[in-house]
């Protein structure tokens, strides 16, 4: 029964003198542990909020940049077709049209028709 006790033994041995030796307190170290985890979370808290102010500066520049578009009845338009995904040597317009404005509606859609097809 004394020889699984026997390496327990030997093995807590070994960590005490390399305590000893290095002149290494436990309490100590478990203290500069907790600042060093407390530091580290604040690195962190300031990192997220230097990223979250500049995604909000980045997104009211882009917002100022955006012009207002009101249609009216009766103007002709061009169709943006943003999905459309260019192949190197293919010169296809992204833009397609024009297109007569029918219908404005009060939320900002618009209802638009071409010669060729119905209203969309």
């Amino acid at each position: 029964m004394e020889g699984p006790i026997l390496p327990m033994v030997e093995l807590e041995h070994k960590a005490m003198w390399a305590i000893k030796t290095l002149n290494f307190e436990l309490t100590s170290a478990g203290e500069r542990r907790l600042l060093d985890l407390h530091e580290l979370e604040e690195l962190r808290k300031n990192a997220y909020d230097s990223a979250s102010i500049y995604k909000a500066r980045s997104k009211q520049y882009h917002d100022a940049k955006i012009e207002k578009r009101e249609f009216k009845e009766g103007e002709k338009v061009l169709l943006y077709n943003s999905r459309l995904k260019l192949f190197p040597g293919k010169l296809k317009s992204r833009w397609s049209g024009p297109f007569d404005v029918v219908r404005v509606f009060p939320h900002g859609a618009i209802e638009i028709q071409n010669d060729d097809s119905g209203s969309f």
